[in-house]
């Protein structure tokens, strides 16, 4: 077996083993926030954000997940405008995510689902914290080795696991990379990428199932290659997210 996968199914492998209760209650929570008619936000910076664009929209994505993301917050570049090096400092700044997130409506019972790895830098800390004050619950998807080793960054003191209601560990090292270069310090092969995108999945999934017995009709963004479907039916499913997000922002 190739190193990187080796390394990647024993991580998989005890996401399942230790984090199947955590994943339960999650897709519990967000099953009932969106029958209802309520929405589960998804958020993360840097890579994190990846995650939250696998959720929705994309190919098995349900409607009900929605994803707040910042351009500002995504690299588009490696080196100049847009680039790593400014994002990796825009995300440390304390008071910077409240000016991104006023433009979105939290209610009192919807769900944000918070992805970092570290779980240290003020983005997602400050992310989980404006959420939680507005009334919703966080599920934090993060390294849990990181959260009982590493000290706080933020001036609160807090790391993104002291916010959440419901913390799944994403079971990678604290170095994140899984295989070893003779000769070398570093490792290669990003892990918590896959990790919070397996995590991620098995709320999606195990939410839709829980939906479909509590007889929710459920609008699932689905690939052209599904020849049952009619043909005009991702309109249906693009319309039902509209009519969701006007009504989050006219509801008091």
């Amino acid at each position: 077996m190739l190193k990187y996968v080796e390394e990647m199914v024993k991580i998989a492998n005890k996401i399942e083993a230790e984090q199947e209760t955590n994943i339960r209650a999650a897709a519990a929570l967000c099953a009932e926030t969106i029958n209802a008619g309520k929405m589960v936000h998804l958020f993360g910076s840097g890579h994190s954000v990846l995650a939250t664009q696998d959720v929705f929209p994309r190919y098995g994505g349900v409607v009900g997940f929605h994803p707040c993301m910042d351009p500002r917050l995504m690299w588009s570049n490696v080196i100049g405008p847009n680039g790593a090096r400014e994002l990796l400092w825009i995300e440390r700044q304390e008071g910077y995510i409240a000016n991104f997130l006023q433009s979105y409506t939290f209610h009192e019972g919807e769900v944000m689902i918070v992805y970092s790895h570290g779980g240290l830098n003020a983005a997602p800390i400050e992310a989980a914290m404006y959420a939680k004050s507005r009334g919703c619950k966080i599920i934090a998807i993060t390294s849990g080795e990181n959260f009982k080793k590493a000290k706080a960054n933020h001036s609160s003191g807090m790391k993104l696991g002291d916010v959440a209601d419901i913390l799944i560990d994403n079971c990678c090292p604290l170095e994140d990379s899984l295989v070893p270069i003779p000769g070398y310090a570093q490792k290669v092969g990003g892990s918590s990428t896959v990790a919070a995108i397996i995590a991620s999945q098995s709320i999606v999934s195990e939410t839709a199932l829980l939906l479909q017995k509590m007889g929710h009709q459920m609008y699932i963004f689905v690939s052209p290659n599904v020849l049952e479907i009619p043909k005009d039916y991702m309109h249906e499913v693009y319309a039902e997210y509209t009519k969701l997000l006007k009504s989050n922002q006219n509801h008091i």
